[in-house]
């Protein structure tokens, strides 16, 4: 088969031919018609993500909307130990895929489904999320941050606060239900005091960015509170702006701030897999919104370098 091949982490993949991998243990082949270009798949080609065990040569994609051998169309997520979805064909377990409606735009899905995930997933099974609670989006100009104002604001947020750093992207947030948005530019004390303005009261935080906004927006937003002791659930699921932050102690004891992820590792396959559906008929029924830009897979190497409009994502297309 054709697929993108990984021969160095210092390089795009290419456009080559690959052995097509063989199904065991109740895999099913399938053919694979659309498969998007995430963050999370670049940092898998380029050997950075902490799931990336330094082999060669690799298949990168994690997921996918592929075509059963009974002409079914289904959403999936690849096993970590397979090769990766942007090929002509890719092995499936139908323990992790969904049926798509007959509507569903595969092309829109596999753009949609794992910036969406982030932070559906996170609301729905990492804490109680209620509606009518306030949520802050840190590092919302991104395509997962983009999604997560609009899901936040779907499951019933009263309040959104949208903070990132591009200004055109973040104009375009009040549009998708943000009710407020503050401007990380600038100098990172001075952002983050606006931050502590707008955000203090927040129930949740979805965190996108780590790094140095978060060590500063830590102690903003926790000394502003109104009632300290009201529990703020910050929920760490990207690292943009750095791996790591320095926490002073006395934020955890002055505060009832509990810190967690969400990714990988944090929920179970099949946690994540039960929430597809529900996450997949908002799409389809174009509740959520997002842009795609479809090119073909033997592009791979043009669409490594491609730029996309704000809240728009690569989707790699083959012709089955």
């Amino acid at each position: 088969m054709r697929a993108a091949v990984v021969r160095s982490f210092d390089q795009p993949p290419r456009y080559e031919h690959f052995a097509t991998p063989v199904p065991s243990g109740g895999q099913v082949l399938v053919d694979v018609l659309a498969a998007g270009l995430h963050p999370r798949v670049r940092s898998g080609a380029n050997g950075t993500h902490y799931t990336s065990d330094g082999r060669l040569p690799l298949v990168p994609g994690i997921d996918g909307v592929g075509r059963l051998p009974d002409g079914r169309r289904v959403y999936f997520v690849a096993d970590d130990d397979v090769p990766g979805t942007m090929a002509e064909q890719a092995l499936l377990d139908p323990r992790r895929s969904v049926p798509l409606p007959e509507d569903a735009d595969p092309i829109v899905v596999a753009a949609a489904m794992n910036p969406a995930m982030s932070s559906w997933v996170a609301l729905r099974k990492r804490i109680s999320f209620r509606p009518g609670q306030s949520v802050l989006v840190l590092g919302a100009t991104g395509n997962a941050g983009r999604m997560a104002v609009q899901i936040a604001r779907r499951l019933g947020a009263a309040h959104v606060v949208a903070a990132g750093r591009d200004p055109g992207r973040l104009d375009l947030l009040t549009g998708l239900g943000a009710t407020d948005v503050v401007s990380l530019a600038g100098d990172p004390q001075e952002a983050a005091d606006r931050l502590g303005e707008a955000a203090a009261d927040v129930d949740v935080v979805i965190d996108y960015t780590w790094g140095a906004p978060t060590e500063l927006a830590i102690p903003a937003l926790l000394t502003r509170r109104t009632e300290r002791s009201a529990a703020l659930d910050w929920i760490q699921i990207g690292s943009m702006a750095g791996p790591d932050i320095t926490l002073p102690s006395f934020v955890l004891r002055a505060a009832n701030l509990r810190i967690m992820g969400s990714g990988q590792g944090s929920l179970t396959a099949a946690g994540m897999i039960a929430e597809l559906p529900a996450l997949i008929e908002e799409l389809s029924s174009g509740t959520l919104t997002a842009a795609a830009l479809p090119l073909p897979l033997a592009d791979v190497e043009r669409a490594w370098t491609t730029p996309t409009e704000p809240g728009g994502r690569v989707v790699l297309t083959t012709s089955a």
